[in-house]
């Protein structure tokens, strides 16, 4: 499946359907619908660029500071200490690459919920594996199952959504913490097993099965470790781990690359220049998505199809309390920064205490912006026939949603 023409497909029906429903507005007596469509096209634009322009300098430090890890040797480390493992899920890269130690990044910078680190590091991995990609327009295997497992979104500290809570007046804003780490991690398992099965590799091998228990039970060590603290010392130490890990690394990097006597200034000065490169090539990827869904939203689609589900489970005689965050979830695949400020509105209308406020909450953090990644991540390296790759995300996407509606009912019940 070619990435231009699905997201061909998506971008057209986004402006169609959009206008479609404008008009069904405009006959409704809303005089004022095209209009919002319309502004929404300048404000996701320069939003766009923003963000990319606030990505400019994350990127230029985080792949400077990768720079300094390559020449160090620290990746290369990494790479060796990960092989038993990524030989398995990534059989087609070779062993010991330095691509590992830049997947491991990845990674963990995206459990430990720190999304502008994230990106650097899962870009520079895109171009690693581009290098080893013969077909240099057509994804690899590798390739699809490190997206996946960055659209399933292991999250082990949520640490922006539990600041977002706290804002907006929770009374116990971490508690929506352990319902994520199980939604988010049903998303990656799930992720990792329809892949695999894509990809025929084999899940019953020592070290896989090994593995994804002691991923099951790292999880759970934490939730009875967090289930313990109260609410303060929770927040506290989600807080200091999250950084104190975070400048752990960099300063791992510096001193190493100090150690082996290299230049560390003119390595991440040299890192930091593909930053600024890859932050002006995503720029067309960024305007392109967050403008054809902010048109959607203006013209009030999005409420109409919340309303259509909400009339349906509705009929079917089933609970309809989670439909109010829906939103959340359909718009998280498409753009994060969008499912983020759906977050704040629902914890907003409904309150943060709220059943759907929680939800909503609970949705951010079980899985990633599929196509944003896809298109960024792909985009990034002139990717164009993605296989497999979006089918096995949005059922990853869609495994987590689903956990995430379920923990949500256990842990808060029904109004």
């Amino acid at each position: 499946m070619h990435l231009d023409m699905v997201l061909n497909y998506i971008w057209i029906a986004f402006f169609v359907i959009a206008f479609l429903f404008g008009l069904v507005q405009l006959g409704m007596g809303d005089t004022t619908v095209f209009q919002k469509m319309v502004d929404s096209t300048f404000d996701s634009s320069k939003n766009a660029f923003e963000v990319s322009l606030g990505l400019t300098g994350v990127l230029a430090l985080w792949l400077g500071i990768m720079k300094i890890g390559e020449r160090a040797g620290v990746v290369n480390v990494l790479a060796r200490a990960l092989s038993p493992l990524f030989t398995k899920l990534f059989p087609d890269i070779p062993r010991n690459h330095p691509v590992m130690g830049s997947i491991f990044m990845n990674i963990a910078s995206n459990m430990l919920g720190l999304d502008n680190a994230a990106t650097p590091t899962g870009l520079k991995a895109m171009q690693q594996m581009q290098e080893l990609n013969t077909r240099k327009e057509t994804a690899t295997n590798p390739m699809i199952m490190f997206l996946v497992l960055n659209t399933s979104g292991l999250t082990i500290i949520p640490t922006t959504i539990l600041a977002f809570r706290a804002a907006n007046g929770a009374a116990a804003p971490t508690d929506v913490f352990i319902p994520i780490l199980l939604a988010t991690t049903v998303a990656t398992l799930a992720g990792i097993i329809i892949t695999s099965v894509w990809q025929r590799i084999n899940l019953l091998q020592p070290v896989l099965m090994a593995v994804l228990g002691g991923l099951m039970a790292f999880v759970g060590l934490i939730i009875w470790g967090f289930g313990q603290m109260d609410k303060d010392t929770m927040a506290t130490v989600t807080g200091v781990a999250s950084n104190l890990i975070l400048l752990s690394i960099i300063l791992i990097f510096i001193v190493s690359g100090f150690w082996k006597r290299i230049n560390v200034y003119d390595a991440f000065i040299e890192g930091a220049k593909e930053g600024f490169t890859t932050a002006v090539r995503i720029i067309p990827y960024l305007v392109a998505i967050l403008v054809a869904v902010g048109v959607f939203r203006a013209s009030g689609a999005m409420d109409m199809l919340i309303n259509g589900i909400a009339w349906g489970v509705e009929k079917c005689g089933l609970n309809t309390d989670f439909v109010g965050a829906l939103p959340t979830a359909l718009m998280k695949p498409l753009s994060g920064s969008g499912a983020r400020g759906l977050m704040l509105e629902a914890m907003k209308n409904y309150g943060a205490d709220s059943f759907v406020g929680r939800l909503s909450c609970i949705f951010q953090g079980s899985t990633d912006t599929t196509f944003y990644i896809l298109a960024v991540y792909f985009g990034s390296v002139g990717i164009r026939n993605t296989r497999h790759a979006v089918a096995a995300g949005l059922l990853a996407d869609l495994a987590g949603v689903i956990a995430a509606i379920l923990v949500a009912y256990v842990f808060f019940g029904w109004r």
